[in-house]
């Protein structure tokens, strides 16, 4: 079917493609499928996306298909690629009229406008620019806002490529069409602030509308555009909001270019820190006299607050900035930028940034108080994670904090410690500013508190002042109580003598009871950091257990039961086996709560944690748990289920300890390894668990296990080696080759040391205890290299003494020269013929391999077992699995064996 003649057939397809009946949508779509790689196909979508007179579905069907064809079908190399001609018919097309009046569909020709032109511009292109500028001067409205509008994604897409070719490309076009992007804006920017002054509030939000296009796509341009960009500021934000603060009509639009304006600085300054030298004296004026004076009261709003104080945090923290401590070392550029920064940043200015940040933007707000009463596990659920601090105002201010006050720590920790010397005497209860302004210091010191090591007492302060705050029970008073065990929680790590622990447990206690959701779910439990000792933490085991776990149950969401877990998690990890009288509770509730967190894969996550602990504090005792266990192993390890891409990882060490952990193989346990085979052919990453997994299999009951999944586990790791890398290669053959025979043939061509080393270990193990089956493996390498058995075996020889010091631990070199000593006692010629250079690396492996004993004035094998020892455990070291056990007798079996 000529489909250039057939425009109404295929409007017909797409009106029906836009039905909500199946059955006359279905094959429409297919219909369109068909069409998709026919000649003139896309001719036609665009004549009928351009007639504005069609159905709006059906126009913006077409323009979909459209832009979908050019991924697929665009480019000279694609199958069914467009031709030249019908592709040039059609980029005229798409740039002959900027007259799309519907807002949605103008957007998508203009996104298929840019990716057309990422192909193709400026080469096969060349007058899309050109077309593009003229568009955007003339006077029809929307005319100019819909060239605009493709102007600014043609110019965004093309910023994004990053090969070097490409770039150039962008450098030349933004030199050519800068000073007319600048003018653009600067003219767009004037009528709007113009039509506001007149009262033309219809006109004003279109102008503001081209003011925001053309500055996209002037940051894209100033970015992107140049090698070394000196860009200078035109117009101040500051001058258009306090122009606009009054009209409401343009007010949200308005925000949005003030933000993008921003955003202009800061991805200039991240990108060319020193081509914004110039301007860092005049943004940080900018930004801090409307976050940190009386200029920006009443007229700045939130995210323009986050964005001023991100600007200061990125000059302050700036390593281009920073001078090497050898002063001769620094560029010139860099000593510039920081005589700029050293002269802003007075006494008076760095004391005025650090009170107000504390006394002002660290006080908890009216709607934070507010939502403390009403949603107290929404108000815990702080947003402090990863890059919060970038669009949060809280997380933004306290980073801010955190790195002004380490770069001049020096100016700024005599004002904080005044400012906390003026907290020392008693709050009054009524007085809420006051309890508000004592968070807020609290919360600075916890913030710098490495930065005051050497300034704070730390440990008088807790027992003078800090611990009778933890024990006023004021309602009114919670904001203090919850700070305060926040802020010992910081000072841990830091400085806190071990010996107030058992009073700083006791008062966590206590707070553990608080009525107070927030101020009990804040608690600092320190059990997860180097100092904790288990025997000053065991008399509060048990009610600390209790309460962990009655808050688990109280609280309802994801993020606090999480947080929870985590601590209950520490406190098992802590304290081990030692834990097991009190966990009955957490082990029956934790099945229904693994089932209410159905559609909560983080949730489940943190249970999976839980469990890990809960097993190795458990020991042998956590086959009770088998009922619940395993099938949440099953679940978290099957690769045919969704939730294991959430839940495999932990899935997995859960699986190795509790088999590290488990008395006896049961047959739950032994169905469970169906799910190996698709999880080594997943991917490398986690080989090293899953052979893990398989060696405690192995260990646990080898014969059992290995008459069950041997065949499958030997083709599954043929399969590996042939796909993996070389340190794949060497994953699977230390970890698990010594069980299964395999294509030993590849020894006699491999050039990697590590990996020889591995085959030549596995080799001698083999020779040293199943010499019937070493018999039978050359006779299987002779017939598959068409070779006699004598020169197979005198090879292998040959290449076994040539290649032994690839073999580097100590213990494999004694393995090898016990192997190959083996083969003396045969009659073999091609053995007797190798016989010197045997007994030369016997001899060299038995110097790497003596001893001098000390007491008896002589020489022993350092490696040699001569009985079987029972292990001995300190009180400091955890006690062995029963894993452990297995592998002692295991390697006194091996060793007795020898």
């Amino acid at each position: 079917m000529d489909l250039n003649s057939a425009s109404s057939i295929v409007l017909q397809v797409l009106t029906q493609a836009t039905s909500q009946d199946t059955a006359v949508l279905k094959p429409a779509e297919e219909q369109l499928k068909q069409w998709e790689t026919q000649p003139g196909f896309y001719s036609v979508l665009l004549n009928i996306f351009t007639n504005h007179t069609l159905d709006v579905n059906v126009r913006w069907l077409a323009v979909l298909y459209f832009k979908n064809g050019i991924d697929r079908y665009w480019r000279r190399v694609a199958p069914h690629a467009l031709s030249e001609e019908e592709k040039a018919t059609l980029r005229a097309g798409l740039i002959a009229n900027f007259n799309e009046p519907v807002n949605q569909i103008a957007t998508q020709i203009s996104v298929l406008i840019a990716k057309v032109a990422r192909v193709d511009c400026p080469r096969q292109w060349p007058e899309l620019i050109p077309t593009l500028v003229e568009s955007v001067k003339v006077q029809d409205d929307l005319r100019q806002h819909r060239a605009l509008l493709t102007f600014y994604h043609v110019t965004k897409t093309l910023a994004s490529k990053r090969l070097a070719a490409d770039r150039k490309l962008f450098y030349d076009l933004a030199s050519g069409i800068y000073s007319f992007a600048c003018s653009l804006w600067n003219h767009h920017t004037d009528t709007f602030l113009q039509q506001v002054c007149t009262g033309d509030e219809a006109a004003a939000t279109n102008s503001l509308e081209r003011t925001l296009l053309s500055l996209k796509v002037l940051r894209k341009l100033t970015v992107h555009g140049f090698v070394e960009p000196h860009w200078s500021v035109e117009v101040m934000v500051s001058d258009i909001y306090l122009s606009i603060r009054a009209e409401n009509v343009c007010r949200d639009r308005l925000e949005k270019t003030i933000i993008l304006f921003t955003k202009v600085l800061l991805d200039f300054l991240d990108q060319h820190p020193f081509s914004f030298t110039p301007l860092i004296q005049r943004s940080l004026e900018f930004a801090v006299s409307y976050v940190f004076t009386e200029a920006g009261e009443g007229i700045v709003f939130e995210r323009f607050i986050v964005q001023c104080m991100n600007l200061i945090k990125m000059i302050v923290k700036n390593y281009a900035y920073k001078p090497s401590k050898n002063i001769e070392d620094s560029s010139p550029e860099t000593l510039e930028a920081h005589k700029i920064k050293t002269e802003f940043f007075t006494y008076p200015t760095l004391m005025e940034i650090c009170r107000r940040l504390v006394t002002h933007y660290f006080l908890l707000t009216k709607e934070e108080l507010a939502m403390w009463e009403e949603d107290p596990e929404g108000f815990t659920v702080e947003e402090t994670g990863g890059d919060s601090w970038k669009y949060s105002l809280r997380p933004c201010t306290e980073v801010l904090f955190i790195d002004i006050f380490h770069e001049y720590n020096q100016t700024l920790t005599p004002v904080l410690l005044e400012m906390v010397q003026s907290l020392q005497a008693s709050t009054n209860m009524e007085d809420t500013s006051a309890i508000l302004i004592k968070d807020a210091v609290y919360n600075a010191v916890g913030l710098a508190a490495y930065e005051l090591f050497d300034s704070v007492d730390f440990d008088q302060w807790f027992k003078n002042q800090l611990l009778a705050e933890l024990q006023v029970s004021h309602n009114r008073y919670k904001p203090i109580r919850r700070r305060v065990i926040w802020l010992i929680g910081q000072w841990i790590s830091v400085k806190f003598k071990s010996d107030l622990r058992p009073v700083l447990y006791e008062a966590i206690r206590n707070l553990l009871q608080d009525q107070d959701l927030v101020v009990s779910k804040n608690n600092c439990l320190p059990v997860d950091d180097f100092e904790f000792r288990t025997d000053q933490f065991l008399p509060y085991l048990e009610s600390m257990f209790t309460l962990l776990f009655q808050l688990l149950q109280e609280v309802t969401q994801c993020d606090t039961k999480m947080h929870v877990l985590h601590v209950l998690s520490c406190v098992i990890e802590r304290v081990s086996m030692q834990v097991r009288p009190y966990v009955g509770c957490l082990v029956q509730y934790l099945p229904l709560l693994w089932k209410q967190s159905e559609e909560h894969n983080m949730l489940r996550c943190a249970i999976l944690t839980t469990l890990i602990h809960l097993v190795q504090g458990l020991g042998a005792d956590s086959k009770s748990l088998y009922p619940f266990l395993l099938p949440v192993i099953q679940l978290s390890t099957d690769v045919s289920q969704p939730p294991h891409v959430y839940l495999l990882e932990d899935g997995l060490e859960l699986w190795l300890v509790t088999l590290e952990n488990s008395p006896c193989l049961t047959p739950e346990l032994l169905s469970i390894f169906q799910n190996m085979s698709a999880l080594l052919e997943l991917s490398s990453e986690n080989f090293t668990n899953c052979f893990k997994i398989i060696n405690a299999y192995i260990f646990l009951s080898s014969s059992e296990f290995l008459q069950m999944y041997a065949a499958d586990l030997c083709r599954s790791f043929c399969e590996v080696l042939k796909d993996t890398t070389t340190d794949g290669q060497v994953q699977v053959l230390k970890n698990a080759c010594k069980y299964f025979p395999f294509p030993f043939g590849l020894l006699l061509f491999q050039r990697y040391p590590v990996v020889m080393s591995t085959y030549l270990g596995i080799m001698g193990r083999i020779l040293l205890q199943n010499a019937k089956f070493f018999s039978l493996l050359l006779n299987q390498m002779a017939c598959e290299l068409g070779q006699e058995l004598d020169q197979i075996l005198g090879n292998m020889i040959e290449m076994w003494v040539d290649r032994m010091d690839n073999i580097t631990q100590p213990e494999r070199r004694k393995l090898s020269a016990l192997a190959l000593l083996s083969l003396l006692p045969s009659l073999n010629s091609v053995i007797q013929d190798k016989f010197c250079g045997i007994i030369n690396i016997s001899v060299e492996g038995l110097h790497d391999v003596m001893s001098e004993d000390p007491e008896t004035e002589t020489y022993k094998d350092c490696m040699l077992m001569s009985h079987f020892e029972e292990f001995k455990v300190t009180e400091d070291e955890e006690p062995p699995t029963e894993q452990d056990k297995r592998k002692k007798i295991v390697s006194f079996r091996s060793v007795t064996q020898l």
